[in-house]
């Protein structure tokens, strides 16, 4: 089922959202928010995924990013296939004070998809947007950036953990990212 969200050129730069279906607030719990910076640096290392900026929100992920190998749609599925994988079993092996809830509601959106696995924790969409000039770049990096000061978690952007907006502000963050100049090339 096509959302219009389709990724054409596979080695151009797309800002891209991941979202948990039925928007449950999963990140909240370190466990599974260092499952995706786990496997975010493990497609960077063996998968040729460019990560630009990111943000991981309680429900949902925003990422501007780039394959080096042509193929963002399969890096795109892979890192969902494992990291619902890896979450579903630490809900089910974890001490997950809400395990019943989620699990029912992932196994619900498994079943609407007529999915042929028992739990889906992503929704099919990516939601996906190439992008084609340094403006538009700018304008995603600064609202990825912003999203936790927007939610009320921080005050300063750089403050947020689980974002790229360090990388920006010149110090070490939880995942190395290509810090994005205003003279970035999009051709």
């Amino acid at each position: 089922m096509s959302t219009g969200y389709q990724i054409k050129e596979q080695d151009a730069p797309h800002y891209i959202t991941l979202q948990v279906v039925y928007w449950v607030d999963i990140f909240t719990r370190q466990v599974y928010r260092d499952i995706i910076v786990e496997s975010l640096r493990y497609c960077q290392q063996n998968k040729g995924l460019e990560i630009f900026a990111f943000v991981i929100m309680s429900n949902h992920i925003h990422l501007i990013v780039r394959s080096q190998n042509n193929d963002l749609s399969g890096v795109l599925r892979d890192f969902k296939k494992y990291t619902s994988k890896r979450i579903t079993e630490a809900i089910e092996t974890g001490t997950e004070s809400r395990k019943a809830w989620m699990l029912r509601l992932f196994t619900h959106a498994a079943k609407r998809q007529n999915k042929e696995g028992t739990y889906q924790v992503w929704t099919h969409e990516n939601h996906a947007i190439q992008l084609y000039s340094n403006i538009v770049i700018q304008e995603k990096v600064n609202y990825i950036h912003l999203n936790p000061v927007r939610s009320g978690i921080v005050e300063n952007q750089d403050e947020y953990v689980y974002s790229s907006a360090k990388n920006y502000a010149g110090r070490q963050s939880i995942i190395d990212v290509i810090v994005v100049d205003r003279i970035w090339k999009t051709c």
